[in-house]
């Protein structure tokens, strides 16, 4: 099995933390989130895992407030949109977790 690890850092206040295993070439795990650090503590903002057996999507807002979204996608699919869609949207759901919302 082969697994990578790593943080994107996307400003001083915002980054990608990224994981995922493979076994013959199948991704059979994963993880992207995006962090926010707000007075000094790293908060999930948005995350992609399959943590349950299948693909999904939890969204959280400043107060702890979490969103599950199940994706009907394999894991490999379900990794590309995650790194994609935290890459392209980063920002804007960066200012609707501080404002109090939900990205």
């Amino acid at each position: 099995m082969a697994e990578k690890e790593y943080i994107i850092p996307y400003s001083r206040d915002a980054r990608k933390r990224h994981y995922h295993k493979t076994f013959r070439g199948k991704v059979v795990e994963f993880m992207v989130q995006l962090e926010i650090r707000h007075e000094d503590n790293w908060k999930e903002v948005v995350r992609y895992d399959c943590a349950h057996g299948y693909a999904h999507r939890d969204s959280y807002s400043m107060t702890g407030k979490m969103e599950k979204d199940k994706l009907h996608l394999r894991f490999e699919d379900a990794l590309t949109l995650s790194d994609d869609d935290i890459d392209d949207n980063w920002e804007n759901y960066k200012e609707r977790f501080l404002a109090g919302g939900m990205p």
